[in-house]
Order: structure tokens, then C-alpha cells, then sequence
């Protein structure tokens, strides 16, 4: 990503494939938060007090989203097969598999464990990308904090019921 502008055809492509990875993750992540919703079971759980309302969730995740997308985009552009890459797409496989798995099967210990596995792989993406894209690195930031709040807030559930 050098201060020379890229040829024009060159822009659009890369403005392509940010669309292409705003509409997988943005996308992705709405599809699965629309047919996992929490329902009845989530409400009947007795919550942490820490417990924000659930009308938090999808403004948080939709900007989350859209952060995650931006970094997995300009990794992609500095390396598309290389490790950090790699890392970034396995981040977004077990985010995509916490919401089925606590809401849709309602199996929290293993919604538990996912989740833990997700702060573990965005901290390596963090790490990985530190020296060469800290602007990919710091758009992960905010999603590590909430992740780190989710981690708790999925083992207060868990533990309370």
C-alpha cells in the first residue's frame, strides 16, 4: 500500500474486493444474527448485571463488521495466501460459529470454548499484522475488547444457569 495511486482499472478492482469482503462479513454475520436470533430461551436465562440490552448487539456488530471487513480486506491486498490471512479467516469461521451454536443449539460450555478460541486467534491477528498494516491491526482492537466482554459475558451465563 506505497503512495503511488494504482491504475484506474487497478482502483476499481481494489474497490470490488472491499465490497466483496464488506458483503461476505457484513453479510455473513447479519444472515447468521437474523436466523439465530436469541428468542424466548435467551430471555428466560438469568443475565449477569452486566448484561447489556439486547438492542446493543446488532449497532456493536454491524460497526464490528464492517471493522473486521476493512482488515481482512487490506490484509488480503499485502498478502492474499500469506499467514496473517489465514489467521483473519479463521477468526471469522468460529465468529461465525458462536451465534448457532449458543442461540441455535443452546449449548453454551461449547459456545464457551469457541468463543475463547476467537479472542486467542483476533489477538494472533493482532499480533501478526503489528508490523506491517498497524491500521488492520488497530481496526481489530475494538472487536477484541468486545469479544474479551462477550468471553465474559457467555461464561457469567453460563455459569447462572
Amino acid at each position: 500500500m506505497s503512495g503511488v495511486a494504482p491504475p484506474q482499472g487497478e482502483c476499481l478492482q481494489r474497490y470490488l474486493s472491499l465490497l466483496l469482503f464488506l458483503v461476505l462479513v457484513l453479510g455473513g454475520g447479519l444472515l447468521i444474527g437474523f436466523a439465530t436470533l436469541p428468542g424466548a430461551w435467551y430471555a428466560s436465562l438469568a443475565k449477569p448485571s452486566f448484561n447489556p440490552p439486547n438492542w446493543v448487539f446488532a449497532p456493536a456488530w454491524t460497526l464490528l463488521y464492517v471493522l473486521i471487513a476493512v482488515a481482512g480486506w487490506r490484509t488480503w491486498l499485502r498478502d492474499p495466501a500469506g499467514t496473517a490471512m489465514k489467521i483473519w479467516g479463521a477468526q471469522l469461521v468460529l465468529n461465525f460459529l458462536w451465534s448457532p451454536t449458543f442461540f441455535g443449539a443452546k449449548m453454551m460450555g461449547t459456545a464457551l470454548v469457541i468463543i475463547m478460541l476467537l479472542l486467542a486467534v483476533i489477538v494472533l491477528f493482532i499480533a501478526s499484522v503489528w508490523t506491517r498494516d498497524r491500521l488492520a491491526c488497530w481496526l481489530f482492537v475494538p472487536y477484541a475488547a468486545w469479544v474479551a466482554f462477550a468471553t465474559l459475558l457467555n461464561a457469567s451465563l453460563l455459569w447462572l444457569n
